[in-house]
């Protein structure tokens, strides 16, 4: 286990960044190759066919930070692919949280009273195998189609909203400059008071977080908020610490939200750990979900009974500010729902 990094000794001028771009390019896209970096060839034969329908996709500062020789290691198993994605459990579906219901134009969801989501972008640095988007038909679901017209225009016919959320996929992917354009045109729109972003690329791909990126977001005039992903206390290094620096002196709120998954972070000790580690770098532990039962993602289950033994265990250990919500998200509830 990695040490905690308090956030004040990360200085912004000691961690040079690689171009994000290369690295986005440079991804680890085949298992073989993954269980190869990991020293752990031998399990190739176990490997289901075809990825099990949901590509492999893994940024290799992400593996370096894999235990090698390790098939239990909490950042593997998150990645990849194996053969349980193959059965059919009951209760599991492709739209499990009612994503497509919740459809009112391309790209655009909304579920909860006063915000919008926007899928603005289809594809991520890191395909989790967990993914409850993971069948989603981003093909015909993208806000940033069309220089964003028709979601702006969505966005501009309900004054009720007063929160825009990009979402995707990871709306990272997409370029500042691709962000900028929709930012800009969202200045017409007086009503929208908050911008609120979720991505893991902070998380698995931190030097995404460069200058251009923070100087827009410094410059959008709206409140910031900036919803990160890490279940694990072992996905927390040094530069991920820089880029929540970076994000901080923006003048963003950071939050982190988690997936409490069977054979990860399905522990209270590591729970713990990771919320004093998020802390330590200026993240607010948010939510710990209970697994969206999505096809495929089954042998990720933890029951309810077992996450409220941790929650309590989690009570005993943190103060209050640093014990996350336990939810789940059902389609059709005006909220996420307590467990």
């Amino acid at each position: 286990m990695q040490p905690m990094i308090p956030a004040a000794r990360i200085a912004k001028s000691t961690l040079a960044l690689p171009d994000w771009r290369q690295s986005m390019r440079d991804v680890v896209t085949g298992p073989r190759e993954l269980l190869a970096l990991v020293d752990l060839s031998e399990l190739a034969d176990r490997l289901p066919a075809a990825n099990a329908g949901f590509p492999l996709r893994v940024p290799r500062s992400f593996v370096a930070r894999m235990r090698k020789g390790d098939p239990n290691d909490p950042l593997l198993v998150q990645v990849l692919p194996v053969c349980s994605e193959l059965d059919e459990v009951a209760g599991y579906s492709d739209d499990a949280v009612g994503d497509l219901d919740a459809v009112k134009a391309h790209g655009v969801l909304q579920k909860y009273a006063g915000r919008a989501l926007l899928i603005a972008a289809g594809s991520c640095a890191v395909n989790c195998r967990f993914c409850f988007r993971r069948h989603f038909p981003y093909a015909e679901e993208l806000a940033a189609s069309h220089a964003w017209r028709e979601a702006l225009a969505t966005l501009a016919a309900d004054t009720s909203l007063r929160e825009v959320i990009l979402s995707g996929g990871d709306p990272l992917v997409l370029s500042t400059a691709r962000l900028k354009e929709f930012t800009d045109a969202l200045r017409t729109q007086p009503h929208i008071m908050r911008l609120r972003i979720h991505s893991r690329l902070p998380v698995v791909m931190p030097e995404r977080i460069d200058d251009p990126f923070c100087d827009w977001l410094r410059a959008v005039p709206l409140q910031r908020v900036f919803v990160i992903h890490a279940n694990h206390p072992n996905e927390l290094d040094v530069t991920l610490a820089a880029a929540c620096a970076r994000l901080r002196d923006a003048g963003v709120t950071l939050f982190n939200q988690s997936v409490l998954l069977r054979g990860v972070n399905d522990n209270a000790d590591v729970l713990t750990q990771l919320s004093e580690r998020l802390f330590a770098i200026g993240v607010q532990p948010y939510y710990l979900h209970q697994l969206d039962k999505v096809r495929g993602t089954a042998h990720f289950e933890v029951a309810d009974s077992r996450a409220h033994e941790l929650m309590d265990a989690l009570r005993a250990q943190l103060p209050g500010f640093l014990v996350p919500k336990l939810v789940r998200e059902v389609a059709g509830d005006a909220s996420k729902r307590p467990v």
